[in-house]
Parts: structure tokens; C-alpha cells; sequence
């Protein structure tokens, strides 16, 4: 008799699981789980990456607080490019899920604006970090070129390489807007005023031939890193539904 019930207890589970399957097939499609957020992957995203595209370009001058635009230099865009190699590497993108034979050409062509604009984020982060020129240029330069060499052959997951740019930006950030900075002589005083009052910031910014820009540049390339990195946080897997 025990033998029966149980038999009879796990065909009425089978019937049940059965029944609930079908009652989830026929659910209709707005209630079914998507596998991404149409909005969020080709609103909200490409708007974030192309802010940080614009910022990451933009520079307040010392004297007078004016407007600059600077261009990226040609290492930025090798930078970005390996930096996107990584994304596919650490499994942050599964290229499969943003592109395929089965998607309608409008999808594979919206997936691929998503990643241009990724791409030219990436570029524009890389410039808003690198100090512009002279020795400090170098300096920087090499230690994003072995960081990012090194991780080409290193074995890790997207946590951990969200980790690593955190903390790699974060410390580009830090000696840039922070340390270099603040040895920069400002750009108000004339040339004999500084050699008079700072001789030190001015022979600092003389030897490592750093810019002088206001401290409005510092914030508001701040924002334009937490930006990237949230729109990093935002960016799906896959775009498959």
C-alpha cells in the first residue's frame, strides 16, 4: 500500500509540473521574461557611452576657464580596442548574443551602434586619463600598456576585470587630477611671478611640460569615469531575447 501512494503522489507531481509547463508556454509574450531591456540597450546605453565620448574630450582652460577640445591620441584608440577584446575575453560580452545570422539586419545594426559607441567611450576614457604630453604622458602610457598586455593572457572572469579597470582608471585618475595637478603652477600668475612665488610648481611644470588647466576639468572629468563605469555595469551579456 505505502509502494502505491508513492507511486500515485509522484504522477500526480509529473501532472502537475506537465500542466504548469503548458500554462507557461501559453503565457502571452509581454508576460513571458525577457532576455534583455530594449530600452536600457539602445536607449539609455548609447546615450550614456556618447556622453562620456563628448566629456572625455573637454578641458577648461587656466587662464580664462575657456572651453578645449582635445583629440585623442592614436594610442588611445589601440588602448580601447584591446580594452573591447578584453570585454569579449572575460565573457563581459558574448559576441554570439550581440550578433548572428538569425537577428534582422536592423538588430545586428543596432548591437553594433551599442559597441561603436562602447568603443569610442572607451577611446575618449583613455584620454581623459592620460596626461596630455611630456614625460608623465610616457609614464602613464606604459603602465596602461603593460596592464592591459598582461591581462591579454590572463585568465579571469568580468567581476574580476571590472575590478581591475576600477582601480586601474581610479589610480590614473588619482595622478593626473590629483597629484600632477597640484604641482602645476597656475596659469593666472605671469611666467616671473611664478619663477618669484612658486618656483617649484613652476619648474615642475616646465620639466614635465604639464598643462595648466582650471580645477572645473578635475569634476568634471570625474563624472565622465563614473559614468563609463555605470554604463559598463548597464551593459548586458547578450542581446538575445
Amino acid at each position: 500500500m505505502k509502494v502505491l501512494a508513492e507511486e500515485n503522489i509522484d504522477a500526480i507531481e509529473a501532472v502537475d509540473e506537465a500542466e504548469i509547463s503548458t500554462v507557461v508556454r501559453n503565457l502571452p509574450a509581454k508576460a513571458q521574461p525577457a532576455g534583455h531591456n530594449s530600452v536600457l540597450s539602445y536607449i539609455i546605453l548609447p546615450t550614456i557611452f556618447l556622453l562620456v565620448t563628448l566629456l572625455g574630450g573637454f578641458r577648461f582652460g587656466g587662464a580664462d576657464n575657456s572651453f578645449i577640445f582635445l583629440k585623442p591620441e592614436l594610442v588611445c584608440l589601440v588602448f580601447g580596442a584591446v580594452l573591447l577584446v578584453l570585454f569579449l575575453r572575460s565573457g563581459m560580452i558574448a559576441i554570439d548574443g550581440w550578433f548572428s545570422h538569425h537577428y534582422s539586419g536592423l538588430h545586428n545594426t543596432a548591437d553594433g551602434f551599442v559597441l561603436l559607441t562602447l568603443f569610442t567611450a572607451s577611446v575618449q576614457l583613455f584620454n581623459s586619463v592620460l596626461p596630455e604630453r611630456g614625460l608623465a604622458f610616457w609614464v602613464v602610457g606604459f603602465c596602461f600598456f603593460w596592464t592591459l598586455w598582461n591581462d591579454l593572457f590572463a585568465e579571469f572572469d568580468a567581476v574580476k576585470l571590472l575590478r581591475s579597470l576600477i582601480a586601474l582608471f581610479g589610480m590614473a585618475f588619482v595622478v593626473k587630477y590629483l597629484v600632477l595637478a597640484n604641482l602645476t603652477a597656475p596659469a593666472s600668475d605671469s611666467w616671473i611671478q611664478s619663477v618669484f612665488q612658486n618656483p617649484g610648481k613652476e619648474a615642475v611644470t616646465w620639466l614635465l611640460d604639464l598643462p595648466r588647466y582650471a580645477k572645473g576639468t578635475g569634476y568634471v572629468q570625474f563624472f565622465t569615469v563614473a559614468l563609463y563605469f555605470l554604463g559598463l555595469f548597464l551593459t548586458p551579456q547578450t542581446t538575445r531575447k
